[in-house]
């Protein structure tokens, strides 16, 4: 099966059509945000990534910089899930297929439609804002890597740093260790699907 950053291309696929399903005309940018959050939500409580993508430290908020390029023009990866268009300067995500859940647990489900009700009415600025707000592990890391005020001056839009969801939202040694263990099984899916 079809790979893109680590993950199934269908749940990637299927994740971002659930959004552009359920919040019709959603912007890259909100939908972004969406993308974060849900990963952010799901490792908080269940102690295991949702999409196991990596986050960078960008001036807009965290952002999976694979997602970001393949949003960002029209899609090559996802051509066959949803396409982009163009309203004013707004890219606009519009699914091409109906949104499949047999990429996703109960539990997967349960935190889609989490992030849904309680994100999915917000302005992708006010998701901004809920990302970036203090010592959240988009703001701790910026600060630490002396980000922020460059970012605050318009002086860099993008880095490399990456968001450690092991360092925020795991608060034990068993905690860390279902992460990792999680992250050690989607590889070893990965190096053998490939």
């Amino acid at each position: 099966m079809e790979k893109l950053l680590g993950v199934k291309k269908e749940k990637l696929a299927n994740t971002i059509v659930f959004f552009a399903e359920k919040l019709q005309n959603i912007s890259k940018t909100k939908l972004l945000k969406l993308l974060y959050i849900l990963e952010e939500y799901y490792i908080k409580k269940y102690k295991i990534p949702f999409l196991d993508i990596d986050f960078e430290i960008w001036q807009a908020g965290p952002v999976n910089k694979e997602v970001f390029i393949e949003l960002s023009d029209a899609p090559i990866i996802l051509k066959d899930f949803i396409e982009i268009e163009q309203e004013g300067k707004t890219s606009v995500i519009k699914p091409l297929k109906t949104f499949c859940d047999g990429e996703f647990s109960d539990n997967e489900m349960e935190m889609l439609q989490f992030v849904l009700e309680n994100f999915g009415g917000l302005t992708a600025s006010q998701l901004v804002d809920i990302t970036h707000r203090p010592y959240s592990p988009w703001y701790t890391i910026a600060q630490e890597k002396g980000l922020l005020e460059l970012f605050q001056k318009g002086m860099r839009n993008t880095s490399e740093e990456k968001i450690d969801f092991e360092r925020f939202f795991c608060d034990s040694e068993s905690s860390m260790n279902k992460y990792k263990e999680q992250k050690i099984f989607n590889n070893f899916v990965q190096h053998f699907s490939d």
